[in-house]
This record gives C-alpha cells, structure tokens and sequence, in this order.
C-alpha cells in the first residue's frame, strides 16, 4: 500500500471519527433538552391538576366528586412515571438549558424515588374526598410532598 493511499485512509477514518463524534455529541444534547422538556410537562401537568383540586378547596369551582377523582388520579398516574426516561443523568442544573434539576436526584436516588412515592401516597389519599371541605383538609398532605422535594432536589431559579 503506497503512502499516498495510507494518509488517504487515515484521514477517511480520522473524518469519520469525527463526523461520528459530532453526531454523537448532538443527539445527546438533542436528547437531554427533550428529557428536560418532558419533565417540565409532567411537572407542568401535576401543577394543572393540583390547581384543579386548589380551586375546589377553596370555593373557586364548584365541587365535583368525579373532577376530584379524576385530577387525583391523574396526579398519582404521573408520579407513577418511569424516570428512567425523564430524569436522566448529566441533565442536572447547569448542565442543560432550563434544567433545575440537582445533581442530587442522582446522588439519592432512592430518596427522590421516595419523593414521588409520597406524591402518589397523598393524590391516592384524595381520591374520594366527599366535599370541597374534606378536598382542602388533604390538600396540605399534596402541597407537603411538592414542597419537600422541590426543597431537596429542585435548584434555585436562574
């Protein structure tokens, strides 16, 4: 093979690597912006039905035994999320744009899982409530495990 042919190959590959590498890098960050995304729904989505039960309990909307129910469950279905698909490592604050997720989630994994947990245990507990008195008297049990985990693995706004 005449050197000609091997700095030829050489740098085939070398444009390769690469052009590999750079895809690699982007469909990376391409797939870390759309976990973050996708959380911030799920969050998002859990804010919407907590307002919903909010404005029950406090007289904004009228009581609704299946809009109670539903709002309940729904909540406790996306706590029930698999997080292997949203919260994925290296998506931390300061690693992804609009991430406020602490590297912590990681470090304390089971722990954050917890966290969840206790968010299902309270939208559970909800469902079934008979009036908008006994909806506002469960709520604090809902706000508590928003509150508890936002304080440990949520950073502060950029």
């Amino acid at each position: 093979m005449s050197s000609l042919t091997k700095k030829s190959i050489g740098a085939g590959l070398a444009i390769a690597v690469a052009a590999t590498a750079t895809f690699a890098a982007s469909h990376s960050a391409s797939s870390s912006n759309k976990a973050v995304a996708a959380r911030h729904a799920q969050m998002q989505m859990i804010g919407y039905h907590i307002g919903v039960l909010g404005g029950i309990a406090k007289g904004e909307m009228e009581y609704d035994s299946a809009m109670v129910d539903a709002a309940a469950k729904n909540m406790r279905e996306l706590a029930k999320m698999e997080r292997a698909t949203l919260w994925i490592e290296g998506t931390e604050q300061g690693a992804v744009d609009g991430s406020r997720a602490k590297a912590s989630i990681w470090q304390d994994s089971d722990g954050f899982a917890a966290k969840f947990l206790d968010l299902q245990n309270a939208a559970d507990a909800m469902v079934g409530a008979g009036s908008a008195e006994e909806v506002g008297s469960r709520m604090g049990a809902l706000g508590k495990s928003c509150k508890d985990c936002h304080e440990s693995y949520r950073g502060p706004k950029n």
